[in-house]
């Protein structure tokens, strides 16, 4: 049997700049608690980890005490203002590509535009975002919203359109909905609207999903590690289940079935960002 791993498998730079930081923080409190407000990544394993050297995992600022981290997704701009009230010594381990995208839309935001976000509306990443945007925005999951939000548009008046993305957005849907809005601008040009398209999905994210794409187009069964709540993950499946006909998502080597692994002469691995290389290789190796 082949086992075709991917090169881009597992942490990426703002997950491991996180986990590090996190693990840093752990050593230097000398037995004190330090919280972190809301999941450091999105892996159980990884938060497991850090639960059992003493981190505690809050949902909301006024829980922590004296320190706390800031999860690589990104808080809303209130805890900033919040933490600084509250006397809380902040740790940021927001990713600088999600730290960018707050920097744009706050910028355009200034100078008037209407932003539409593409991205999930209920991901932390994009809550993070949306509270930088102001109030003239538009969240954009699927091609099927594009309607809508001109709509909200051309109802505001705003004559300037900036389009941001979750960082670990599909590239493949991003290309459709862009195709979408250019086509609408393009048809009712005497609306004179200006459009601004800033493609923020991460290097990493387009890598990783463009190698999962040419591998599952060579396995006959693929493989993808990831959280069960992991974003970047799902769009991974996503991709690997249209080019291979057998596609599975686990999240522990446990939920493999070497069974019917062992029916496959060709097989793919690729795991999410958050994932941790020793899964990876636990998977790996259980599979050889």
């Amino acid at each position: 049997m082949e086992v075709i791993l991917g090169k881009s498998a597992g942490f990426c730079y703002g997950v491991r700049r996180a986990v590090e930081g996190a693990k840093e923080e752990l050593k230097k409190s000398k037995g004190k608690t330090i919280f972190c407000l809301g999941e450091i990544v999105h892996n159980k394993q990884v938060v497991d980890n850090l639960k059992n050297q003493g981190m505690e995992f809050i949902g909301n600022i006024k829980e922590a005490k004296e320190r706390a981290i800031i999860r690589a997704h990104g808080v809303e701009k209130n805890v900033y203002k919040l933490a600084k009230k509250m006397k809380i010594n902040i740790k940021d381990f927001t990713c600088p590509n999600v730290l960018k995208i707050h920097k744009i839309a706050d910028e355009y935001r200034k100078k008037g535009y209407y932003i539409f976000l593409i991205g999930s509306k209920n991901h932390p990443e994009n809550i993070g975002t949306l509270s930088f945007c102001g109030d003239n925005v538009s969240v954009i999951e699927e091609k099927q919203d594009v309607e809508t939000a001109i709509e909200e548009l051309y109802k505001s008046n705003i004559k300037k359109l900036l389009v941001i993305l979750q960082t670990t957005y599909s590239v493949e849907k991003f290309k459709e909905i862009e195709h979408l809005l250019k086509e609408e601008f393009k048809k009712n040009n005497d609306r004179k609207i200006k459009l601004v398209i800033k493609n923020t999905i991460c290097y990493a994210t387009e890598l990783r999903q463009k190698e999962t794409e040419d591998i599952a187009k060579k396995v006959d069964y693929m493989i993808i590690i990831g959280g069960k709540n992991s974003s970047n993950t799902k769009k991974l499946y996503e991709i690997g289940n249209k080019y291979c006909e057998n596609c599975v998502c686990i999240e522990s080597p446990k939920e493999l079935d070497l069974n019917l692994i062992n029916t496959f002469s060709k097989v793919g691995v690729m795991a999410g960002a958050s994932t941790p290389q020793e899964v990876i290789e636990e998977v790996v190796n259980l599979i050889k």
